[in-house]
C-alpha cells in the first residue's frame, strides 16, 4: 500500500514510513478487513467513512508537519488520520460530532498505544480553549473556510481542509501569514463526507 501511494506522488517519507506503521485493519469494519491495504475508503457506520490512504497521506504532506508540533484534527471518525499525526510525533488534539465515533474511536486509538486529546464538539467551533495550533487538518468536505478555526491557528500555522460542494471539494491550503492575513491556494479536487456543523 505504501509503494501504491507513493507511486501516486507522496513524496514525504515521514509520512510514508507513518502510514507503513499503522494497522489499518484496526480501523476497519469487520466485513472490510480484507479490504485493509487497498488504497480506497470504507463505510466506518453512523454515515461516516475511513479515507483513503492516498487522501490521508496527501493532505498529511501539505501539513509539513514537524516533531512536537500542536495539531488540531476536525472530525475523528475511525482514528486513522488521528494514527498518522501521531506516529509523526505530532501533538494531537481531535474533535468529533458524532458521540458513536468518538467513543468508538477514542478506545480503539488506546487500545493501540496512540495517546492523544480526544473531544465531543461542533468542529466548525474548534477547540479555542487548546488554541493556537500550529497545524490544523480538516477530514470533512466543508462549505467554506471557518473563520474560528482560521484565528486558532498560530502565525505561520498551516491548515488543510477540502471545502466545496456536498458533490466535491478542492483541497486548500491556508498558510496564515499574520493576524489578518491569509495564503490560500488549491491543491486538486476530492469527494469527502460533509462537515456538520453542532453535535448529534
Amino acid at each position: 500500500m505504501v509503494e501504491e501511494i507513493r507511486k501516486k506522488g507522496i513524496r514525504d517519507e515521514a509520512v510514508l514510513a507513518a502510514i507503513g506503521k499503522i494497522p489499518r485493519h484496526a480501523f476497519m469494519d469487520s466485513g472490510f478487513i480484507n479490504f485493509s491495504y487497498k488504497d480506497s475508503a470504507f463505510p466506518i457506520g453512523a454515515g461516516q467513512t475511513i479515507s483513503q490512504p492516498y487522501t490521508v497521506a496527501f493532505q498529511t504532506q501539505l501539513l509539513e508537519l514537524k516533531p512536537r508540533e500542536k495539531v488540531l484534527e476536525i472530525g475523528t471518525g475511525s482514528g486513522y488520520q488521528a494514527a498518522v499525526l501521531f506516529e509523526m510525533d505530532a501533538k494531537v488534539f481531535t474533535i468529533e460530532r458524532q458521540r458513536e465515533l468518538h467513543i468508538k474511536s477514542q478506545q480503539l486509538l488506546n487500545q493501540l498505544g496512540y495517546k492523544m486529546q480526544f473531544f465531543y464538539g461542533d468542529g466548525y467551533a474548534g477547540l479555542p480553549t487548546y488554541a493556537p495550533f500550529d497545524k490544523i487538518i480538516v477530514t470533512a468536505g466543508a462549505d467554506g473556510i471557518p473563520d474560528a478555526l482560521v484565528k486558532q491557528l498560530k502565525t505561520g500555522g498551516r491548515m488543510v481542509i477540502p471545502v466545496g460542494d456536498r458533490s466535491v471539494q478542492k483541497m486548500m491550503l491556508i498558510v496564515k501569514i499574520s493576524e489578518n492575513e491569509i495564503d490560500v491556494s488549491h491543491h486538486g479536487s476530492f469527494a469527502f463526507v460533509p462537515l456538520l456543523k453542532g453535535k448529534v
